[in-house]
């Protein structure tokens, strides 16, 4: 009996003695990262809209698409919307657009639009460049749904950006009417730029089916395809920014399982060791963001090896940069970038077109987190100086739109290299990674602004004034 009780007892001083397991791991996270006000809370912009896209696409044996869309849309601004503005991307690459914006192709889309409904009612449009406009007769008040149906049908130019076909390959990258973000009153649309991304969007809930030739397999965000894959099919995907389809001709592929994530790399040349290879960095890179910063969203990561290097939502490209092709060693590093951009694109989302360096210079920050992670190398911090002189215009902020660039030098490589310096004299690596998994936390499935990191950083490093930020942020308040 006194056996008994003294294991009782034993028992009761364990429970008692220890600590709440989720505030232990608050106070850690808050300890460990250096944020010194726990009633820090995120100030994130919303996108002024809510939307699910039900999109049926049907490809024939000609290489022409037919697509059916429908949007369902909600109103959570405080404003009144008398229009509706979308991105609609495909129309840039057509004949008349190209010649107007003096883009050469070397052969041109075509694009038709069939009809636009709103409420089940045909309505007017106007499409300039990649701009549809809509005029709506019963304006959309606050917390109100609209739902607008299009039918289109379309053909790939070749040696498009991102919406192209290379080779037998159809890479459909924005290619359905995307709605704009809403705010400060106004619709978030900016002209298009053929370097950068230009277009910005919320997340969104995506239904997609899809109908193609047989010779062909469909590769896409969806999580669940096996190949080949079926000729006909359905996907459904919640909370990504956009979806990303190719649809590819006798692909070569490499298949590797990591945890629960399937990893399949697409080439279209004789190259299976470098596939192999690229399954592998893609593998250790991925299992490190994990750890570092989150878990990865999707159950499946694919890697088309064709075309331009960019990310969508749990599939990437690589193997050129804006029409060059790259050595195989820069497409390794591509594909670890591209991949880093699942949490800097795909779960925090920013507006690319002002504030690009919030996607691009996190990303490459932690592409060179996870370099410098796989070595002994100290930090290069004083080569890393020496970058950004080389840099025209070196002294402008990092957080510019895109159109007061020359180049994308200033938030790629300028804006990781002062992420970096933040932690020069602050335990490098070990705490730029805690920094980074602190930002991750609080910031995923939102959207930030520059104003919002200063506001950040502030807390997290307790700062007293912004004389550390302001030498490369522009900041406004």
């Amino acid at each position: 009996m006194l056996i008994i009780l003294f294991i009782i007892l034993l028992l009761v001083i364990i429970v008692l003695l220890k600590p709440n397991q989720k505030q232990t791991d608050k106070e850690t996270a808050l300890v460990g990262t250096n944020i010194l006000n726990e009633d820090f809370s995120p100030q994130t912009l919303p996108s002024g809209n809510e939307n699910r896209y039900d999109i049926d696409l049907k490809m024939d044996s000609d290489g022409k698409f037919q697509v059916e869309s429908t949007v369902e849309i909600k109103n959570t601004s405080e404003d009144t919307w008398k229009e509706l503005v979308f991105y609609f991307i495909p129309n840039i690459f057509t004949k008349e657009s190209s010649e107007q914006l003096g883009n050469t192709l070397d052969t041109s889309a075509t694009l038709q639009v069939h009809d636009i409904l709103v409420e089940g009612k045909t309505s007017g449009f106007t499409l300039t460049n990649d701009t549809i406009t809509i005029p709506l007769d019963n304006p959309i008040q606050p917390g109100d749904n609209v739902a607008v149906d299009f039918s289109y049908q379309f053909t790939l130019p070749v040696g498009g950006l991102r919406f192209t076909k290379t080779k037998d390959n159809y890479h459909l990258a924005q290619f359905f009417p995307m709605l704009a973000t809403f705010r400060d009153h106004k619709w978030n649309k900016e002209e298009y730029r053929f370097r950068g991304e230009t277009y910005h969007t919320g997340f969104s809930d995506f239904n997609v089916s899809y109908d193609i030739p047989e010779s062909y397999t469909f590769v896409s965000t969806s999580e669940d395809e096996i190949y080949p894959s079926k000729r006909t099919g359905t996907f459904l995907i919640n909370d990504v920014k956009e979806i990303f389809i190719a649809i590819l001709k006798d692909p070569r592929v490499v298949e590797k399982q990591v945890g629960d994530v399937n990893i399949r790399v697409f080439g279209f040349e004789e190259k299976d060791d470098l596939y192999k290879e690229i399954s592998g960095i893609a593998s250790d890179s991925l299992q490190y963001f994990q750890e570092v910063l989150g878990p990865y969203p999707f159950t499946q990561l694919d890697i088309v090896l064709d075309g331009l290097g960019m990310e969508y939502p749990g599939i990437v490209t690589a193997g050129s940069i804006y029409g060059k092709s790259v050595r195989d060693d820069a497409v390794k590093n591509m594909v670890v970038h591209e991949i880093a951009h699942q949490w800097f694109y795909g779960v925090i989302n920013n507006d690319p077109y002002n504030e690009a360096w919030l996607d691009e210079g996190f990303t490459t920050f932690a592409e060179e987190l996870f370099h410098f992670s796989q070595s002994d190398d100290e930090i290069p911090y004083d080569k890393m100086l020496e970058r950004i002189e080389l840099i025209k215009d070196s002294s402008l902020p990092v957080n510019l739109p895109l159109d007061q660039y020359e180049n994308n030098s200033h938030f790629y490589g300028k804006a990781s290299t002062m992420l970096w310096l933040l932690f020069k004299d602050r335990g490098g690596l070990e705490e730029a990674e805690k920094f980074l998994k602190t930002y991750y936390d609080f910031y995923k499935y939102k959207e930030v602004n520059t104003e919002e990191f200063v506001r950040f950083a502030r807390s997290y490093f307790n700062l007293e004034d912004d004389s550390e930020l302001s030498t490369w942020l522009e900041i406004n308040n």
